[in-house]
């Protein structure tokens, strides 16, 4: 006889290996922007530089002597290098995308359970994540951008997980610095695990999270001098001819950027034309009650808690670097920038949803976003109908 959590470690296995294929099947194959895979090959081989600079990977930065240094935090290629050592040259970054987009799946699921032990709820929240939003594009495509991000995600509703459960502070700490080390963006969040591991952060314990944390900062500062001799140098800025591209008039960040940002990720519409397929996606992004409609209920989420609160507030933090940037993300389906506060939105979706308990305008909002972002996968990855 199944008991409840037998049927949960089903879900669990189900959804992963579900969600893997589908991101397999849809994906467009190998993608150019494989830069994560490259700088494992050369770490393989005791490098931290690469050696060849394709005309398509314009984010490298030549530094003399066959030198090109590469500015994305490395994380998904330290990730990249098992898989490397074992299939060596037929492991493509894209299987890395699938593999980690479907560990965010079950990441969720898991949290979902921490939430509130429903099995329907489990099942809602890893479709809502896995297939009815952009996680979805970004795990099936795995150019390098995309892969930075869901690499943070995992890491981040990981450590949300240990944070609602035992709360062991290292681990959350180790956690919280791999997201880091995928996505400096996420930074903000280090308040609010502060503030959810309260109980537990006497002196000693608090000592041993930022021992956790410490890695991050050491390895990331070192990485940084021995590549630029500077340790804030992380060489965004040194990208030849970047800071001359007409988005970054106003520098790298400025709030100047917001409104451009705030366009798209409340108001960017798909495409629609006169010839056929009809409505496009379109590459500069659409908004996110487009793509998931169903984060709707974040906003029922209990706001007399503090803790509800605090997650909106990390929000705020993490949304507003991303607005302040010169660049909106584009190529992307969807406001990909919001994917960096997704862990937290998701979170709040699913505290919304828990409150109440699955209704049937849960599962049509669901069903909703998944036709959306399976339309966005299949026009783009498989018949390349896409514009600006």
């Amino acid at each position: 006889m199944l008991t409840k959590p037998k049927i949960l470690n089903l879900i669990l296995i189900l959804s992963f290996l579900i969600v893997f294929f589908v991101y397999l099947l849809t994906s467009e194959g190998k993608t150019p922007y494989d830069y994560f895979l490259r700088l494992a090959k050369a770490l393989m081989e005791g490098r931290y530089w690469l050696t060849e600079k394709p005309p398509w990977l314009s984010e490298l930065i030549p530094w003399g002597n066959g030198r090109y240094y590469f500015v994305n935090p490395p994380i998904p290629a330290i990730l990249a290098l098992p898989f490397v050592l074992i299939f060596k040259e037929s492991f493509q970054q894209q299987y890395l995308a699938h593999l980690i987009g479907s560990l965010v799946v079950l990441a969720t699921a898991i949290m979902a359970w921490r939430i509130k032990k429903s099995l329907g709820l489990v099942i809602w929240a890893a479709i809502l994540t896995g297939l009815g939003s952009i996680v979805w594009f970004l795990s099936s495509t795995g150019s390098v951008w995309y892969l930075g991000q869901i690499t943070a995600y995992l890491f981040l509703t990981l450590a949300l997980i240990e944070s609602l459960g035992k709360k062991r502070v290292f681990l959350v700490g180790i956690l919280i610095a791999c997201a880091l080390f995928s996505r400096l963006q996420v930074s903000p969040s280090i308040i609010l695990f502060i503030y959810l591991l309260k109980s537990k952060l006497n002196k000693k314990n608090l000592l041993i999270f930022l021992l956790g944390l410490a890695p991050f900062f050491v390895v990331y500062f070192l990485y940084n001098f021995i590549r630029f001799g500077n340790i804030f140098e992380n060489g965004y800025t040194l990208i030849p001819g970047i800071l001359k591209e007409p988005w970054f008039n106003h520098g790298q960040f400025s709030i100047f950027y917001i409104p451009k940002h705030l366009k798209i990720f409340l108001s960017g519409l798909p495409i629609i034309s006169d010839k056929f397929p009809y409505i496009w996606p379109s590459w500069a992004g659409m908004a996110i009650w487009i793509t998931t409609p169903a984060f709707i209920y974040s906003l029922t989420a209990p706001f007399n808690k503090n803790q509800v609160r605090l997650v909106w507030l990390t929000i705020i933090a993490i949304a507003l670097i991303n607005f302040s940037y010169g660049s909106t993300g584009f190529s992307q389906f969807g406001y990909r920038y919001a994917v960096d506060f997704y862990p937290f939105l998701t979170f709040l979706t699913i505290k919304g949803v828990a409150k109440t308990g699955l209704k049937w305008h849960h599962w049509l909002l669901l069903i909703i976003g998944v036709i959306v972002n399976l339309w966005g996968v299949l026009w783009i990855n498989k018949f390349g109908w896409v514009s600006y």
